[in-house]
């Protein structure tokens, strides 16, 4: 099945303006997702993007970029950006994740391959830091026995009743069908994704499953100014520098 990586990225971030052409070790915050994803088996990679200085950015480190319209949400970006590609699958990758693994991609790849009636997939992880099972910039997801999500919340799910609770973290990346991805972008926006602003939560009010695949993965997003130095030291520990 043909698969097409996609990184949407806007320069007009609401609380980190230009926040894709920030420098971390030399580097873009762009580039450094770009080139981790395209270690993956993703067999094409693009970014979608609405200004020209980030098509400039990707151009620059020889990636793929494709300028689109101004949108409301990544997704609508991405679909844009898919006009004229041929692909079975469709990964969405968060452009403020630079520490994501290649592996993480191919965890979702691998599955939707294998379970072909799947239209979306994505992943988690245990949240380690106490910290961050409070932190509402920090999406939490909740799942049935059978893998699947079950809701997904910037509070505390479920309640923190004792030190034994594992709670998970959602990371931001999809795997959807082509043909299921077109008919997600034609459904108005609901009430549970205005009240979290989290636009998956429109497919699970209409009534679509969400299978999540847990991973060992800790992701460091980059949200605020704040979250370089952090994403910085987890790079020089890992060596990429």
């Amino acid at each position: 099945m043909n698969t097409i990586g996609v990184i949407p990225a806007r320069f007009a971030s609401t609380r980190f303006p230009g926040k894709p052409l920030v420098k971390i070790l030399g580097k873009t915050l762009i580039e450094r997702v770009y080139k981790r994803a395209e270690r993956s088996s993703l067999q094409r990679l693009l970014v979608a993007t609405d200004d020209t200085r980030i098509v400039d950015e990707v151009l620059s480190f020889g990636g793929n970029v494709v300028l689109t319209g101004e949108h409301t949400s990544g997704t609508d970006r991405v679909v844009e950006a898919l006009e004229g590609e041929k692909c079975d699958i469709v990964i969405n990758i968060q452009g403020d994740e630079p520490l994501i693994k290649p592996e993480v991609i191919d965890t979702i790849i691998k599955y939707m391959q294998e379970n072909r009636q799947v239209e979306v997939a994505t992943v988690a992880s245990i949240i380690n830091q106490i910290e961050e099972i409070d932190d509402p910039n920090v999406v939490k997801v909740v799942s049935s026995k059978k893998g699947k999500a079950l809701y997904f919340s910037r509070s505390t799910i479920p309640f923190r009743r004792d030190s034994n609770t594992l709670h998970y973290k959602h990371i931001g990346i999809y795997g959807y069908r082509r043909d299921f991805l077109n008919e997600f972008i034609k459904m108005p926006p609901s009430p549970l994704e205005n009240a979290e602003s989290l636009e998956q939560l429109r497919i699970l009010e209409n009534g679509f499953d969400i299978h999540i695949s847990v991973v060992d993965y800790e992701s460091i997003g980059v949200d605020l100014p704040e979250d370089i130095c952090k994403v910085e030291n987890a790079l020089i520990r890992e060596g990429d520098v």
